[in-house]
């Protein structure tokens, strides 16, 4: 089997056990256990602060002192044998623990993934620039499939879905030890300070008033990205209690249809270098949010009959949303930091949006939509979704008024290349 199948196969599977779950667990927890909310944030939390710090203590692990792909294989079990023990909890706080224990070994796995290919790739003296693009597509398609699995299957609700994150996770970490050997070698400076290990001098950028405010709002936007991954799916299952609805096609493949968005996100992609080249970062950014806004409000007035087209807008314009701002803002980073800390300065921004800003979304939403928007068990979606949609407006105007970037054609140029 060739390099690029055999990693194209660790791309598929690192985001196919995440897919199982990601956007179904709400059925589960509201669905199947009837926890609140509050709860529910607080299980989305573990995604965030396991993305603030496990990465960088991982990556000095495979810089240091263990081959990435063991590394990556062994963090892979661990995580499977805590979503395999996940079914058996019968309360939210065993719950939470377990899924605080999977996240820890899975959300590393997200950068290893992408230095085991690099390592890899490099070492077969493939153009890293050209090839890894395709192989990183098929993590998304990883992610699709294991969505339309779950729902396919009829786990959209049930434990099962934790069942096939296990086993997926347990082939890829068995898989992970075939793979050729990443042996560490980014030399660390032995003199380097612990802050320069952890790449925590980036954090000296929140001395820039621009830096830190763009770091500011990136927390803030990854506050909204998690919205929708924690209630999407339970807004469009949650019609069913409307007897008009419960039979609709809506209802019954709601984790197919919140797959547009990520084959949406594969689409938008594409469209990148035209909107830098035609409105430059700031402006790219500010569309992202605007797209928030449009995603959030197209939810709140959906329904799935006459208001289903509002439903499916919503989900293309996701990939707008997700995309501009990830991208357009790597590329900010890129250009305006120095060499030095680049690579630093990328991960803190990757920590700004997983994870400080995963960490609030998660914990802060769960709270309010119990204490405002919940009554009696039922939740009043079209407040929630506008709610949300305001908040992205609030941003989007601070964004506009306080962020200064000047448009710099030559930076797309320099992107083809």
């Amino acid at each position: 089997m060739s390099i690029k199948l055999r990693l194209t196969a660790m791309s598929f599977l690192q985001f196919f056990v995440w897919g199982t779950w990601l956007i179904t667990i709400g059925n589960y927890w509201f669905g199947t256990k009837h926890w609140t909310g509050a709860e529910f944030g607080a299980i989305f939390s573990t995604l965030g602060i396991s993305a603030i710090f496990m990465p960088a203590l991982t990556g000095i692990l495979a810089d240091k002192f263990i081959n990435a792909e063991k590394l990556y294989g062994t963090l892979h079990i661990i995580s499977g044998i805590a979503l395999f023990f996940l079914p058996q909890m019968n309360d939210a706080t065993s719950f939470y623990w377990v899924m605080f224990a999977a996240m820890l070994c899975y959300m590393p796995t997200i950068a290893l993934s992408n230095s085991v290919a690099y390592t890899i790739l490099k070492n077969n003296n493939c153009d890293v620039i050209k090839v890894f693009p395709p192989i990183r597509v098929w993590g998304t398609i990883g992610f699709i499939a294991a969505m339309w699995l779950t729902n396919l299957s009829g786990n959209k609700a049930s434990a099962n879905m934790f069942y096939i994150a296990a086993f997926s996770a347990f082939v890829l970490g068995i898989y992970s030890f075939t793979l050729p050997k990443c042996t560490p070698q980014k030399l660390i400076a032995e003199n380097a300070s612990l802050a320069e290990k952890l790449g925590l001098n980036a954090f000296k950028l929140f001395g820039t008033y621009k830096m830190a405010l763009f770091f500011l709002f990136a927390m803030l936007l990854g506050a909204a990205l998690q919205l929708t991954n924690m209630y999407g799916d339970v807004f469009l299952s949650e019609f069913k209690n409307n007897p008009i609805y419960t039979d609709s096609i809506m209802v019954k493949y709601s984790t197919i249809i919140m797959s547009i968005s990520q084959i949406s996100e594969t689409l938008f992609i594409l469209a990148i270098p035209f909107f830098l080249k035609r409105f430059g970062i700031k402006n790219v950014m500010l569309i992202s949010m605007l797209a928030w806004v449009l995603r959030f409000g197209l939810f709140a007035f959906g329904n799935p009959s006459e208001g289903l087209w509002m439903i499916i807008l919503s989900c293309i314009v996701y990939g707008m949303a997700f995309d501009f701002f990830n991208i357009s803002g790597s590329l900010f980073i890129e250009t305006t930091t120095d060499s030095t800390i680049r690579s630093s300065a990328q991960g803190l921004f990757t920590t700004m949006v997983n994870g400080f800003g995963a960490f609030f979304g998660g914990l802060v939403s769960g709270i309010v939509i119990d204490k405002f928007f919940t009554q009696n068990g039922v939740r009043d979606w079209h407040q929630i979704w506008l709610s949300f949609a305001a908040y992205a407006l609030v941003i989007a105007i601070f964004f506009a008024i306080m962020f200064k970037h000047k448009h710099n054609p030559e930076i797309v140029a320099a992107i083809h290349h």
